[in-house]
């Protein structure tokens, strides 16, 4: 285990050679990040080819176990790399933030080298047996996101690593350093060149996408970005996971308790102050109970405090950038200019340091505002007031993302039916944007194709082969 100051220091550029990262809640600088360049991934490529038959030829035992250890090498820097990831992401130590993510990344590899991955039977009539194997595709490309930097990175090589591939993982340029402590903490535990990070910009990221020697992008970000990795990756014929942009729905039916489910529907779309692909950042409230369940969430919204992330007592951040920032405040003076209601928030001072955005309700907004039809990514909830269920299941329905959703109500059974209705890879009931090691993840619609976590998790990192005889 290194302290802090050397963890930080280990993965800096030589003097001049890199650029400075900047800390999102103060504006100070962070640290150094290195700016590598087309060689850098080149080499980086090359060694992964280089390591990977052996790698594969290890079994599933041997590398489950060095699985293991990494996640032990993470639990024993944990606080270290939560420091770093606040100060760069700007997300509080705690909460569901800093200290969470490092415990999912630590949680994520003992989980993945523990799912089972036997060869499958089709078929034994006496006659033919068939059965399904999966082998390793090689080498996999993994371009992960700026709001989960390290866990999305753990829920990437993860899998890759598990099933035999090597992988080059290619960070957001927004948090790098997160990433490559990350990395460079989990190869104390691995042969040299499996893993590798790429920090790069977008020219060098970009030829990771139609290297010929990459079998595989897993891509989590905007779907945007998906559409720009399809094209660039279909003259190499790649395989693609691809988990993009959201947009959720969450509809609370009219037997729901407005005070017994506004703390979960806060943090469902409030999480990791609102930057997480599967929040919920759309709400469908029926007319009955419409007026306590905001009344409910402003109560818990008040609770919640927002400030620097180191300051032990916060458990909301500021935006990761100003982009995003802008994106967010943009939004909301649209529903504002259109008579929406702003129930909490709407009003950032922009006198203090910090691209801090505050936690933001807004009501009696209609369902094709931008606040409502566009994703914000950030601490801005809408509230849309609805009739009836079909009403409430054609307007969750109506855009063209589906990652996730969510219904609310004490009748399991009426719940499950309205979620069989709502288009998005993952439904959950009376809780919104839970994930699990063990349970496939994945989107609908635009919101991308391919699924992570489990066995079929797993498989989406192999080749099927029929063993036919």
């Amino acid at each position: 285990m290194e302290t802090y100051d050397a963890l930080l220091a280990s993965i800096a550029p030589a003097a001049g050679a890199g650029r400075t990262i900047f800390d999102p809640a103060t504006g100070e600088a962070v640290g150094e990040a290195p700016v590598h360049d087309l060689g850098y991934l080149e080499d980086a490529v090359a060694a992964a080819v280089a390591a990977q038959p052996a790698w594969a030829a290890l079994g599933h035992d041997a590398r489950s176990a060095a699985l293991l250890k990494a996640a032990d090498a993470v639990e024993r820097s944990a606080e270290e790399l939560a420091q770093l990831l606040s100060r760069e992401q700007g997300k509080p130590l705690n909460g569901p933030n800093a200290r969470f993510e490092v415990g999912a990344c630590v949680a994520w590899l003992r989980a993945t080298a523990s799912l089972p991955l036997e060869p499958e039977t089709i078929v034994d009539d006496g006659e033919t047996r068939a059965e399904l194997h999966y082998r390793p595709i090689g080498v996999v490309g993994a371009i992960g996101p700026w709001n989960w930097p390290m866990m999305i990175a753990v829920w990437q090589l993860a899998p890759a690593l598990r099933m035999g591939n090597t992988v080059v993982v290619k960070p957001s340029g927004n948090t790098p350093l997160s990433v490559l402590a990350l990395v460079k903490v989990i190869n104390e535990e691995l042969p040299e060149g499996i893993l590798s990070v790429v920090s790069c910009g977008r020219e060098v990221g970009a030829q990771l996408t139609n290297h010929p020697a990459i079998g595989k992008i897993m891509f989590t970000g905007s779907t945007a970005g998906g559409r720009a990795i399809i094209k660039s990756s279909a003259d190499t014929v790649k395989r693609l996971t691809l988990e993009l942009g959201g947009n959720d729905a969450g509809i609370v039916l009219p037997d729901a308790d407005p005070k017994a489910i506004a703390q979960d529907i806060f943090w469902g779309a409030f999480l990791n102050t609102g930057q997480t692909c599967a929040a919920l950042k759309r709400l469908y409230v029926h007319d009955d109970i419409y007026d306590a369940v905001c009344e409910e969430l402003v109560a818990v919204a008040k609770q919640m405090p927002m400030g620097n992330g180191l300051d032990e007592n916060n458990v909301l951040g500021p935006l990761q950038n100003k982009a995003q920032y802008d994106v967010v405040a943009n939004l909301v003076e649209a529903a504002k200019a259109s008579g929406a209601r702003v129930l909490l928030g709407g009003n950032p001072d922009t006198s203090q340091p910090g691209y801090f955005y505050p936690t933001t309700l807004v009501a009696d907004i209609d369902n094709d505002n931008p606040l409502v039809a566009e994703e914000q990514f950030g601490p801005a909830l809408p509230i849309i007031r609805y009739n009836t269920i079909d009403e409430a299941v054609e307007k969750a329905n109506g855009l063209d993302v589906g990652l996730g959703a969510s219904v609310w109500s004490p009748d399991l059974a009426a719940a499950r039916e309205v979620a069989a209705r709502i288009q998005a890879g993952t439904v959950w009931i009376n809780r919104h944007g839970a994930v699990d090691p063990r349970i496939p993840f994945g989107g609908a619609k635009q919101s991308g194709y391919g699924v992570e976590f489990g066995v079929e998790g797993l498989k989406a990192l192999g080749v099927p082969q029929v063993i036919n005889g």
